[in-house]
């Protein structure tokens, strides 16, 4: 497979008034053509800052302080804010979290689509508002000709939501990332939501790196999975060996957490002791080992990282000197 995004060493820091704490550590991460990419992790593990490092829409006081992202032949982390905004949309296309509040509320749909679609073609208004018109009726909103005059608060989360993907489809791009676009949805429609990404994906043949907390909401839709925490890749794989054969503690721990048909009525879920280490304050070694029921005081020594699994699907890395049998090696 031809790699669409090459992610390799990425880091990201906070500016703090007592020194620069570390978000993001040494991130490697690879999307291809085509592809969809699952980012999973519990809140605060770096799975939005990554992304938005790449199209230079980072918060203040954050900024991408080493690693290189390769996209078409270019580094993106070296592009200037000019060459980002002519990416962005054209290239790389973004659904944020909260339609609500990514959307202009006195902005009808009709114009906030034409918008995307004026700056990165430079199409005339009255085409892009057609082509407005046609982006909506892609994502299956009824009567999209008449939606293109209706206020964001005129519609339900579900159909914002789609318009969010229509304004994120505007410029054809080759890479979508969609940063929860469900969180605040029912589950009826997060499938819904879902499947049209989905299908979206392969008519337009464009490759998808979805970010979410979600598990079980991201089976569905991606080829791999990349599982964070505490700002690095802890584990890499195809979502059907993420599911069979989870390798690392805390995918072991994110999956022991979902509840199945099978649980005792009433039973409490299991749970993951502890909290994530703060930004800054990472623990010597491995980020996990303070949380986790297999961690040796090798652990503690070195920080892991992504290492083939002895025995599994040749795709399937795992940043864990316990599970690929690197202790026994030290031994």
């Amino acid at each position: 497979m031809t790699a669409l995004l090459d992610i390799k060493g990425l880091t990201i820091d906070i500016a703090r008034d007592t020194g620069p704490a570390r978000v993001v550590d040494g991130i490697d991460l690879v999307v291809n053509e085509g592809e969809s990419l699952g980012i999973v992790g519990e809140s605060g593990c770096g799975k939005s800052l990554t992304m938005l490092s790449l199209v230079g829409l980072l918060p203040n006081r954050i900024k991408a302080t080493g690693g290189t992202a390769q996209f078409g032949g270019a580094d993106l982390l070296k592009m200037s804010p000019r060459e980002l905004r002519k990416l962005r949309g054209a290239e790389i296309g973004f659904i944020f979290q909260d339609p609500m509040t990514s959307l202009n509320p006195v902005m009808r749909i009709g114009d906030q689509i034409a918008e995307a679609l004026i700056y990165q073609t430079g199409m005339a208004k009255p085409a892009a508002l057609t082509r407005a018109g046609e982006l909506l009726e892609l994502v299956g909103i009824p009567s999209p000709r008449d939606r293109l005059m209706s206020y964001p608060h005129e519609l339900s989360g579900g159909m914002r939501q789609r318009v969010m993907i229509a304004i994120g489809l505007a410029g054809s791009p080759r890479l979508l990332i969609a940063d929860e676009p469900t969180t605040a949805l029912d589950v009826t429609i997060q499938a819904q939501i879902v499947d049209l990404v989905r299908e979206l994906k392969d008519r337009l043949n464009m490759a998808v790196v979805w970010i979410t907390h979600d598990l079980a909401l991201i089976a569905g839709l991606a080829d791999r999975i990349a599982v964070l925490y505490a700002g690095t890749v802890v584990e890499d794989a195809p979502v059907s060996t993420i599911f069979e054969k989870p390798s690392h503690p805390y995918t072991r721990g994110l999956l022991g957490s979902l509840p199945t048909l099978t649980d005792q009525p009433m039973s409490r879920l299991p749970s993951i002791g502890g909290t994530p280490p703060e930004p800054g304050r990472r623990p010597p070694g491995c980020p996990f080992a303070p949380r986790c029921a297999l961690a040796i005081a090798a652990c503690s020594a070195a920080v892991p990282r992504l290492t083939a699994v002895p025995g599994s699907d040749p795709r399937h890395r795992v940043a864990c000197i316990v599970t690929t049998g690197q202790s026994e090696a030290a031994a």
